[in-house]
C-alpha cells in the first residue's frame, strides 16, 4: 500500500524562506506538538533540518481539520498546502515569519504517547533516554550534534584529500598482539582455537603503508579496547587516523595544525594563529603537574625542594629522602574564598590523587594560619614565601611526596580551583604540542620498562645509546595536541631502522621469539626498505565534544555504550544460541563465585 500516493517533499524545514510565501509547498516529518485554539490549529512539523508551523482554519475542508485534530506528538504525517505570512511571527524559529496553511494531510504512522517529551530542556534520567535511544536522537540538541559530526568528518575528509592524502580502509579482523589495552577478541569458525582481534588502532598497517609506497595516508577509524568506561572513553570508537612518509616531527605537526585551523574556521568560524606553542613533556610537568595542561589560566607549581633540603619537618624530609620533590601552588588573592573549610575539602581532593596530605598558609589582612610553618626555620619559611611570591591575601598549597604523586594531586588541585573560582576565561582555545615524552615507563605490577606510547616510537638521536643503559633517560620523537586542557591527539616518528626495532623489542623484555610471533610480519616489511615516517591519531569523538562544549562523548554518539560496556537500547551483549557457539568450537563458561 503507498501511503504516501502521489505526494512527495518539496521542501526541507531550513530551504522555507519568506520569499516563497504564496508557493505551493509538501512537507514530511513528526509532529512536535499541536494546538487547537477552536476554530483554528497549528502544528509544529520537525524534520531532520528544524521545524516548519502548519495552519488548519477558515478555508480548511471539515473533514480535513477533524483529521487534524487527531495529530498527536510524534505522529509521522506529510502536508501540502500554500505557504502564507504568518500574523504573529515567532523570532525564536528560523522559520518564523511563515506557515504552511495546509490543504492536504496525509498521516503516515501515528505515535504511542512518549515516556519523555522530545525536548531539550527536560530533566530525564540517562538510563531512560538511552534505553529510547531513538527518541531521545529526535531531541534538537542531541540531533543537531550528531548532525554536526557528520559534517565534521567531511571537513576533514576535504582538508586531508587537498592536501594529497589517500584514504584507506585497514582490516578490522586483525592479529592480536597483547600490548597496552585488552582485545575485543573475535574466533573463527573456519580455524578452530584461533581468534581474531578488533583494531585498537590501525597502527601497525599505517606503517605498513609507508612501506608499500603510499606517502600521505589518512582514515576515519573504528577502534575498539576492552578497557573501563569514562566520560571521554568507549569500548567503539572512532579516530582521525593519518601518517606520512619522508617527515619529521615538524612536518607533521604542521600538517595537522592546517587540519586544525581549517576545522575551526569552517564549522566554528574562528580563526586560530599558527604554529601552535611547543611545550616539552618535562616543562609540562613542572609548570602544571600534567602532560596535557590548560594554559588558559595561572595557578602554575612551584617547587621549594631546594629551600627545604636540611629542613628536619619530617613530612617534607621523609619526600625528599625518598627522592619525591615539595611542591606548591600560590591561589593568588584567593584567601577569602579559600576558607579552612574549603581547604579541608581539596585536602580530600589532593588524597583522592596519593597525596597524603595538603599543607597550607592562608594569609589575609587580619591574620595568618598555616599547617606547616611552625615546623620550619624563619628561613626556611620565608625561602617559600619568597619563591612563591605570597602577599596578603594568597593561600599556598603544598604536598610532598614522590614526583608523580605531587604532580597528579597539585594539577588536579589547580583545575579545580580554576573552574570553582571563574579564572577560566570563556571561549578561548590555547592549542600547544606536548613535546620529548619519555621513551619509556616503568610498570611497578610487571616490574620492567614498558613503550610510554608503543614500540615502534623512535628515540631521540641524543638518547639511542641510553636505549639499554639508562631507559628512563630515553626521550621520544612523540607529540600530543593539547588544547584547553584536553588530549587532543597524539602520535611520533616511527622507527625504521630493523637493528634500531630490535633493539626496542629486546628493551621492552620481549624476546626473539615472542617479538617476531607478533610482529614478524612488520619486521619483514623493514628488510626490503622504509621511509623515515610518522603520524598522528585525533580522537574523533573528543574532537566533536570538545567543539559542541560537550562535557562526555557520549552527548555526540549516536549509540554509546554505558559504564558496564553494554548498550541499553537493543540490549547488547547478550546470549547466543548453543548452536553458534558449536560451529565456533566454543564452549561458555559461567564465571565462578569469589
Amino acid at each position: 500500500m503507498d501511503i504516501m500516493g502521489k505526494m512527495r517533499r518539496t521542501h526541507y524545514s531550513n530551504q522555507i524562506l519568506p520569499e516563497l510565501a504564496g508557493q505551493a509547498l509538501v512537507v514530511a516529518g513528526s509532529i512536535a506538538k499541536s494546538r487547537d485554539l477552536g476554530g483554528l490549529l497549528f502544528a509544529d512539523l520537525r524534520d531532520t533540518t528544524g521545524v516548519i508551523q502548519l495552519a488548519f482554519g477558515d478555508g480548511t475542508a471539515p473533514e480535513l481539520f477533524e483529521k487534524a485534530t487527531q495529530l498527536r506528538a510524534e505522529d509521522v504525517v506529510m502536508a501540502a498546502g500554500t505557504l502564507r505570512r504568518r500574523e504573529s511571527p515567532n523570532p525564536a524559529l528560523p522559520t518564523g515569519e511563515v506557515e504552511l496553511f495546509v490543504d492536504d494531510l496525509r498521516v503516515l504512522s501515528k505515535s504511542e504517547v512518549p515516556p519523555f517529551e522530545i525536548r531539550d530542556d527536560l530533566n530525564v534520567n540517562d538510563e531512560l533516554r538511552l534505553r529510547y535511544r531513538y527518541l531521545d536522537l529526535r531531541r534538537e540538541e542531541l540531533h543537531n550534534a550528531i548532525v554536526f559530526r557528520s559534517r565534521l568528518a567531511a571537513c576533514v575528509r576535504n582538508y586531508y584529500l587537498s592536501q594529497h592524502f589517500v584514504e584507506v580502509e585497514t582490516p578490522m579482523l586483525i592479529k592480536s598482539t597483547p600490548e597496552g589495552a585488552r582485545d575485543y577478541l573475535v574466533p573463527s569458525r573456519v580455524q578452530p582455537e584461533h581468534f581474531y582481534a578488533l583494531p585498537q588502532s590501525p597502527q601497525l598497517y599505517k606503517q605498513i603503508l609507508m612501506l608499500s609506497g603510499f606517502d600521505r595516508y589518512f582514515q576515519i577509524a573504528r577502534c575498539f579496547r576492552d578497557e573501563d568506561l569514562r566520560a571521554d572513553r568507549q569500548p567503539e570508537f572512532t579516530q582521525i587516523d593519518m601518517e606520512m612518509a619522508f617527515v619529521d616531527e615538524i612536518d607533521v605537526q604542521t600538517a595537522n595544525e592546517g587540519l586544525i585551523v581549517a576545522i575551526f574556521e569552517q564549522m566554528l568560524n574562528i580563526r586560530l594563529q599558527v604554529p601552535f606553542a611547543r611545550m616539552p613533556y618535562t616543562e609540562a610537568m613542572d609548570r602544571f603537574g600534567s602532560d596535557k595542561p590548560d594554559t588558559r589560566f595561572g595557578l602554575e607549581l612551584c617547587d621549594v625542594s631546594e629551600a627545604l633540603r636540611q629542613t628536619e619537618f619530617g613530612v617534607f624530609a621523609g619526600a625528599l629522602a625518598a627522592g619525591g620533590s615539595v611542591r606548591l601552588i600560590n591561589a593568588k588573592g584567593l584567601a577569602q574564598v579559600l576558607s579552612r573549610k574549603e581547604i579541608d575539602r581539596l585536602t580530600g581532593t589532593a588524597k583522592t590523587y596519593g597525596a597524603k596530605g595538603l599543607a597550607f598558609l592562608r594569609l589575609t589582612a587580619d591574620s595568618e594560619s598555616s599547617s606547616y610553618e611552625k615546623f620550619l626555620t624563619d628561613a626556611e619559611k620565608q625561602a617559600i614565601r619568597a619563591a612563591a611570591g605570597a602577599e596578603v591575601g594568597d593561600v599556598l598549597l603544598l604536598v610532598a611526596d614522590a614526583d608523580d604523586v605531587v604532580f597528579a594531586a597539585l594539577g588536579a588541585l589547580r583545575l579545580e580551583i580554576a573552574k570553582k573560582n571563574g579564572l577560566i576565561p570563556e571561549n578561548t582555545y590555547n592549542f600547544l604540542w606536548v613535546t620529548d615524552f619519555p621513551l619509556f615507563e616503568h610498570d611497578v605490577e610487571s616490574g620492567r620498562y614498558v613503550a610510554k606510547h608503543h614500540p615502534f616510537t623512535m628515540p631521540k638521536e641524543e638518547d639511542i645509546d641510553k636505549i639499554e643503559t639508562d631507559p628512563a633517560a630515553c626521550r621520544a620523537k612523540a607529540y600530543d595536541m593539547v588544547v584547553n586542557g584536553v588530549e587532543l591527539g597524539g602520535g611520533s616518528i616511527r622507527i625504521n631502522d630493523p637493528e634500531l626495532q630490535a633493539r626496542m623489542f629486546k628493551a621492552l623484555g620481549f624476546s626473539d621469539a615472542r617479538a617476531r610471533e607478533n610482529f614478524g610480519f612488520l619486521m619483514d616489511a623493514y628488510r626490503y626498505g622504509a621511509p623515515p615516517h610518522g603520524g598522528l591519531a585525533f580522537g574523533f569523538d573528543r574532537m566533536v565534544a570538545l567543539l559542541l562544549g560537550k562535557e562526555s562523548i557520549r552527548d555526540v554518539i549516536a549509540f554509546p555504550k554505558v559504564q558496564n560496556a553494554s548498550e541499553p537500547m537493543s540490549g547488547a551483549p547478550d546470549t547466543v544460541e548453543q548452536k553458534q557457539l558449536e560451529e565456533l568450537h566454543i564452549r561458555s563458561m559461567p564465571p565462578q563465585k569469589a
